[in-house]
């Protein structure tokens, strides 16, 4: 592995460890809304809201493991949801990149 690669890839694994430090803000989070808050903030709700909205159901609703309230818990279930989001946005990239890079001759 090349150094800026090992650079980048332990930064990502320390800002994934890192984010359960989320659970010790207070107020709401920004752009985490569902149809019922973007109705009380904008009085209406979008069309593509209201036809797209059961269109994707997330892997860990509301970042929780389903009857865990501990914040050991919580703080799992928050690093779970980051390692699922690294490894799609990380696959995806390797494949976009292939893609982009097959028939190349360097």
């Amino acid at each position: 592995m090349d150094k800026t690669l090992k650079k980048m890839v332990i930064a990502l694994a320390v800002l994934t460890v890192l984010v359960p430090l989320g659970l010790f803000a207070t107020g709401e989070t920004f752009g985490e809304w569902g149809a019922e808050e973007i109705k009380e903030k904008l009085g209406y709700v979008p069309h593509g809201i209201e036809s797209l909205g059961s269109l994707w159901s997330a892997p860990i609703p509301d970042y929780s493991f389903p009857g865990v309230e501990s914040f050991t818990g919580s703080a799992l279930a928050y690093i779970a949801s980051a390692i699922i989001g690294v490894v799609i946005c990380a696959g995806l990239l390797y494949l976009i990149g292939k893609k982009l890079t097959s028939g190349r001759s360097d």
